[in-house]
């Protein structure tokens, strides 16, 4: 009998030691990214105006509405219709609490403590994970001034706009229902295995807006935190996390939509995510700029597996940042009726 306690308490030892020589091990790593090299600016095309593409670079696109021109009220105005792709937000998937990627891996101290990344494998289980994401308010387009004076684009300032350690619904899943109740609809098996459908056709195109309960090929979108059920690896996880990010913020009406005829004159709320409303690009460890059929970005649920590839390493390379472009369409060039 003492022998079986023995084992007992070396073996609940060993459990605390590894819990915490793993907690202790998040370092907080990142860089800055440069952006003339390290974005992917294909990912603005296609560009069409009045209807009509001025360039695609071979460049994936959702539909348009079909009008050249425009009206808009409130004052009454008129123009011509664009929409391109903007990259307006970045995302933090961390380890590390408060660990800021995408500001060259500095590390913030609130003067408390939030939940430490994790990795966790049962027997007959798949492995589960945890992370944290932070989520930044980044116009690059308008911040570096490429083009002036356009109304399209969003006109503010970098910004940390939202950080999942400061959420309490982030690592709590009973409570993060609060915000999602249908999620009771789709915890079964078929809801689950209708994902498939969706893997595919965000691998060849687009994610299926039906489909709206899954992340395509990462897994489901609910529930809507940082706790990853099936964990396959660090950029599949760290996708799912972004994917559930987005959602999230446009359940809580943080996020609105940019796309479509009735967003020509200006955002409106959505909150449920148009999943064909975004593409995003790996900015760390290692940049997304070398293209894959002609590509260096990906809509939302597009496998991991070609592009994904050796983009996760030991110590340096288990954080992630993330450039997300959202389509944008627009009423450009507006004109003053009655002038």
């Amino acid at each position: 009998m003492k022998s079986v306690l023995e084992k007992m308490t070396a073996t609940l030892l060993l459990s605390v030691t590894f819990c915490t020589s793993t907690a202790q091990a998040a370092t907080c790593t990142g860089r800055f990214a440069n952006p003339i090299t390290d974005i992917c600016w294909s990912c603005l095309f296609p560009i069409r105006i009045a209807g009509h593409a001025i360039s695609s670079l071979e460049q994936e696109d959702t539909p348009n509405p079909g009008d050249a021109f425009c009206a808009c009220g409130n004052p009454p105005r008129a123009g011509i219709q664009v929409s391109f792709w903007e990259p307006v937000r970045r995302v933090d998937v961390v380890r590390a609490p408060f660990c800021l990627t995408s500001l060259g891996g500095i590390s913030l101290d609130p003067g408390f403590e939030a939940p430490v990344a994790s990795r966790n494998r049962r027997e007959g289980q798949d492995q589960s994970s945890f992370y944290q994401v932070h989520w930044y308010v980044d116009p690059i387009i308008f911040f570096l001034q490429a083009v002036l004076d356009n109304g399209c684009l969003e006109n503010t300032g970098f910004d940390i706009a939202y950080l999942t350690e400061l959420d309490p619904m982030w690592k709590d899943d009973e409570l993060t229902r609060l915000i999602h109740p249908e999620v009771y609809l789709f915890g079964n098996l078929p809801a689950r295995a209708a994902c498939a459908a969706d893997c595919v056709a965000a691998t060849t195109g687009f994610p299926n807006n039906q489909f709206f309960w899954c992340a395509g090929c990462q897994g489901s979108l609910y529930p809507l935190n940082g706790n990853i059920q099936a964990h396959v690896g660090g950029v599949q996880a760290s996708s799912l996390a972004l994917n559930r990010m987005i959602a999230k913020l446009h359940r809580e009406m943080l996020m609105w939509s940019a796309s479509g005829s009735g967003s020509l004159c200006s955002y409106m709320p959505q909150p449920v995510m148009d999943k064909t409303g975004y593409k995003y690009q790996m900015l760390y460890p290692i940049p997304q700029t070398l293209k894959i059929a002609g590509k260096c970005c990906q809509p939302l649920g597009r496998s991991t597996i070609l592009w994904g590839a050796g983009r996760e390493f030991p110590i340096t390379g288990e954080d992630f940042a993330y450039q997300i472009f959202r389509k944008r369409n627009c009423c450009q060039g507006a004109i003053v009726l009655g002038e």
